[in-house]
This record gives C-alpha cells, sequence and structure tokens, in this order.
C-alpha cells in the first residue's frame, strides 16, 4: 500500500472491467511487496513494473509474454491477462517480499498475533534468519490478500484498525479475534474476514 498512489488513469485502463482488474492485481502486488516504485497513474508503465515485481519474486513468469504485448491486445485479451494475473498473485505465497510489506502495514505486534507465532519467530524469518515454514506462509499470504483487498479504500491507521475493531457482520467480532490458533486460510474465519474485506464500503463501516 505504500507504493501505489493512483491519481490518473489512462487508456484503455479507464474502462470499469480493467480498471477494477488492474487496480486488484496492483493492490495485492503492492500489498505482497512486489512493487518497488510509486505509481501514481493506472497505464501500461504500471503494468510493466508489476510484471518486473512478479519476475523478481519467481511469480508468473509465463505471463511475462503477455506483458510485453500489451500495447497490441485488445480490450478482451488485457482482461483475460489481468485475471490469469489475479488469479497467479492469489495463488503465490511470497514470505521473502510479504514480511517487510506486512510489518510495514500492519506493525511486528498485529501481525505475529494473527500469524500466532512469537515475535523473536518472526524476527528470524524477516531477517532470513530461518525460512518461513510452509503454514506461517500461507498465513501470512492470506493477510497480505485481505491488505491488498482494503488497499483502494484504506490508510495503513486505518489497515490496522481495520483487524482490531470489532464487525457487526462478524457477529460483533473483530477480524483478528477469528484467527485461532490452528487456523487456515480456508476455514470459517479466515473466509468470513476475506469475504468482508473484499466486499467493505470505504470507512465508516457502521
Amino acid at each position: 500500500m505504500a507504493l501505489l498512489r493512483i491519481r490518473t488513469i489512462q487508456h484503455p485502463f479507464d474502462d470499469a472491467l480493467l480498471t477494477d482488474a488492474a487496480l486488484g492485481a496492483l493492490g495485492r502486488a503492492d500489498a505482497m511487496g512486489l512493487l518497488d516504485e510509486e505509481i501514481t497513474c493506472l497505464d501500461g508503465a504500471a503494468m510493466q513494473a508489476l510484471a518486473a515485481g512478479m519476475a523478481r519474486a519467481g511469480i508468473g513468469l509465463h505471463l511475462l509474454v503477455d506483458f510485453h504485448r500489451l500495447p497490441e491486445l485488445s480490450h478482451d485479451e488485457l482482461r483475460i491477462v489481468l485475471e490469469r494475473v489475479n488469479d497467479v498473485l492469489k495463488e503465490s505465497p511470497a514470505p521473502a517480499q510479504e514480511w517487510q510489506a506486512l510489518q510495514a502495514v500492519l506493525g511486528l505486534a498485529l501481525l505475529t498475533q494473527m500469524l500466532r507465532i512469537s515475535g523473536s519467530s518472526a524476527r528470524r524469518y524477516l531477517s532470513g534468519e530461518r525460512t518461513t515454514p510452509d503454514l506461517i506462509a500461507i498465513r501470512l499470504h492470506f493477510l497480505a490478500l485481505v491488505v491488498g483487498d482494503l488497499a483502494g479504500a484504506y490508510s495503513d491507521i486505518a489497515v490496522r484498525q481495520w483487524f482490531d475493531r470489532p464487525r457487526a457482520r462478524l457477529s460483533g467480532r473483530a477480524p483478528a479475534r477469528l484467527l485461532d490458533d490452528n487456523w487456515r486460510p480456508d476455514d470459517d474465519g479466515p473466509r468470513r474476514i476475506r469475504e468482508l474485506a473484499r466486499h467493505l464500503p470505504a470507512p465508516p463501516e457502521e
């Protein structure tokens, strides 16, 4: 979220479907720590920055040829490429990048609370001293996707508050409180969190 600040949108991304798909991909990539430059315009250059970030992380390499063909793609072809990019990002944990990005947005205390690990373990994973276990990497990626869903409407401070505020649509519980010691993204609690983040309007919620 730190690097995505869209102020202008250029053709063909001014089409509503393409706008949503492109912003969705960029929001996820930003939350995952894949972007390394500020993006203020939704255009071909933003897509190339997205492609570069995915390539550095080894994500969606088979899609790179499509990024190079962006200027010649039809509206429907571009929409399909963006849908594929979004699908690949959803299915591609990138702990090496996501640790730094999520710590910057959520802070280490809230992040470790939701991952259900100790601060000392988190610092070892952050530094690369230890490899992130698969379950923790999957949880980390889930949180990155939720943060990416919130990116368009919430500041970093508001995102942190979002996880800690009780929600009527979660039976009066805060999202962070639905993540127990054994949680996995497909469990009922995390699925409810993700669904809420996808469809929640800009704050205030209630």
